[in-house]
C-alpha cells in the first residue's frame, strides 16, 4: 500500500466540501491551536454556536464572508496509515477548469450530494469530468444525511442513481462506494455514526486510508524529462557530462539500459549523481543527475526512457484539451506544445468533439472552444514528441498549450484521454 493518497473533493455550491475538508482536518488533530483558536472566534463574529469548520480551508477573506470556495485549495493532513494531499476543488459552473486542475493528479476523488436535493445536473458533469481525466475512484458523499431524518430510503435512492450514472461513464463497481454522513456533525465522516445503523460500510477516513493505490508510480516504466545538461568543463571534471532532472516515474538503477528520445539511441545508466553524493537506485519523484556510458547528443526537452516500455514517437497528438484562455480555439489555429521540458510549434488540425457541460453530451465537429469547455482535438507538431497515454501516465501524457504570440497558457492537454461516453447532439 502506498503511504501517500492524492484526492481531491468535487460536488455543487453549498454541498458541504469545505466543511468535511475541515472536519477531516479537525478530527485527525491536523490543525495547529492557532488555526483552530482563529475559527473559533470567526465563528462567534458569525453568531455561530458551534466552529464553522469550513473555514479551516477557505482561506480567502473573500471566500469566507461569501460562504464560497472559487480555487483550489490544497490541504495536508495524515494518520497513523496514511499521508494525503487533497484538493478541495468549487463547485461553480464557470470554475469547471478548477475542478480540471485540482482533479488531474488525484487516485481518488470525493463527490458531495446533498442528501435533501440528491444527483444533481452538477454532480453529473463533474463525475463525467473526473471520468475524463482518469481518476480511478469515487466515494459519493451523501451529505447533510441528518438533515433527512438519517433515512435510509433516500440514501438508497441517491446511491442506485449514481451508480447508475458513474457505470455510463465507464467506472466498475468496485470503483464507486457510496457513504451517508454528515461534515457538520461527523457522522461516518472519522467515526461510525450510531444513527445510521442501516449503514455497514466504513467511514470516509476509514476508506481513504485502507483502500489501495494503484499503480505504483516506483514501478511503471522509467521516464525521465531531461531539464538540464550539465558539462563543468573543470580540471576536476574533464570529462563529466550528466543530465540533470527528476524521475517522473519508475525507478533507475546504474546498469540499466535506457533509449534517449526522440533520437532512439541507446545506452546504459553508469551512475546516479546528487549533490549528497551517488544513488543506488532513483525513484520517481527524486531530482538526480544520470551519467550515461556512451556520448550521445542529448539536449534539454529530450527524453531518457526504458527500453522495455518506450512512449510513443510521433508528431500527432490525439488529445483532449480543457480551453483555459478567453480567446476561443479554432481549427488551423497555430500554438506551442510544451511536453515536459521541450517546446515545439504546432497547428490544431482538427477540433474533433466538444463536451457540452450543461447538456452532459458531446457535439461532433464543433467550429470553437470556449472558455472552460473541453473538447477532442487533432495537433500537428512540428518535430516528434514521445508521449504516453495520459490514463497510463499522468506526467508524460499531459502537456500545454501556449499562445505563440506571448507565452500565456491556452490550454491543458491529455493525450489519448477519451470524452466520457455520453449522448451525441
Amino acid at each position: 500500500m502506498s503511504d501517500l493518497l492524492r484526492l481531491a473533493t468535487a460536488g455543487s455550491v453549498d454541498d458541504g466540501k469545505s466543511t468535511l475538508v475541515g472536519r477531516l482536518l479537525y478530527d485527525t488533530k491536523s490543525v495547529l491551536a492557532d488555526q483552530l483558536d482563529a475559527v473559533h472566534r470567526a465563528s462567534v463574529d458569525k453568531g455561530l454556536s458551534t466552529p464553522d469548520l469550513s473555514l479551516l480551508v477557505d482561506g480567502l477573506r473573500s471566500e469566507r464572508e461569501q460562504g464560497i470556495t472559487i480555487d483550489v485549495a490544497y490541504r495536508y493532513f495524515a494518520t497513523d496509515r496514511r499521508s494525503f494531499v487533497l484538493a478541495d476543488t468549487p463547485g461553480h459552473v464557470q470554475y469547471t477548469r478548477n475542478t480540471v486542475t485540482g482533479a488531474s493528479t488525484a487516485e481518488l476523488a470525493i463527490l458531495l450530494v446533498d442528501a435533501r436535493k440528491g444527483v444533481l445536473e452538477q454532480t453529473k458533469r463533474h463525475a463525467a469530468v473526473l471520468a475524463l481525466l482518469g481518476v480511478p475512484r469515487l466515494v459519493l458523499a451523501v451529505n447533510k444525511i441528518d438533515l433527512v431524518n438519517y433515512d435510509k430510503g433516500t440514501f438508497e435512492v441517491i446511491a442506485k442513481e449514481f451508480a447508475t450514472h458513474a457505470t455510463s461513464l465507464g467506472y466498475p463497481t468496485g470503483a464507486v462506494l457510496t457513504i451517508p454522513l454528515s461534515a457538520l456533525r461527523g457522522d461516518n465522516v472519522v467515526e461510525h455514526s450510531p444513527n445510521t445503523p442501516w449503514y455497514a460500510g466504513p467511514t470516509l477516513l476509514e476508506h481513504l486510508e485502507t483502500v489501495p493505490v494503484e499503480p505504483d508510480p516506483h514501478e511503471a516504466p522509467f521516464r525521465f524529462p531531461v531539464q538540464y545538461v550539465i558539462r563543468p568543463r573543470t580540471e576536476a571534471y574533464p570529462d563529466y557530462r550528466g543530465y540533470a532532472g527528476q524521475v517522473a516515474a519508475g525507478t533507475i538503477r546504474p546498469g540499466d539500459e535506457v533509449v534517449v528520445l526522440p533520437a532512439g539511441a541507446r545506452t546504459t545508466v553508469t551512475k546516479i549523481d546528487t549533490p549528497d553524493g551517488e544513488l543506488s537506485e532513483a525513484a520517481a519523484g527524486r531530482s538526480v543527475t544520470l551519467l550515461l556510458a556512451d556520448d550521445i547528443d542529448i539536449s534539454r526537452g529530450d527524453l531518457i526512457a526504458g527500453v522495455a516500455e518506450p512512449p510513443e514517437l510521433t508528431d500527432e497528438l490525439s488529445a483532449t484539451l480543457a480551453w483555459l484562455a478567453d480567446k476561443p480555439l479554432r481549427a488551423s489555429q497555430k500554438v506551442l506544445v510544451k511536453s515536459g521540458a521541450k517546446t515545439v510549434q504546432a497547428v490544431v488540425t482538427e477540433l474533433r468533439t466538444r463536451f457540452d457541460e450543461q447538456r452532459l453530451s458531446t457535439q461532433e465537429n464543433p467550429e470553437t472552444l470556449t472558455l472552460n469547455e473541453i473538447g477532442q482535438v487533432t495537433l500537428r507538431t512540428a518535430e516528434p514528441l514521445p508521449v504516453d497515454r495520459y490514463t497510463s501516465h499522468g506526467r508524460t501524457g499531459a502537456f500545454l498549450v501556449i499562445d505563440p504570440a506571448d507565452g500565456t497558457t491556452l490550454a491543458a492537454g491529455l493525450v489519448g484521454a477519451p470524452l466520457p461516453l455520453l449522448d451525441k447532439d
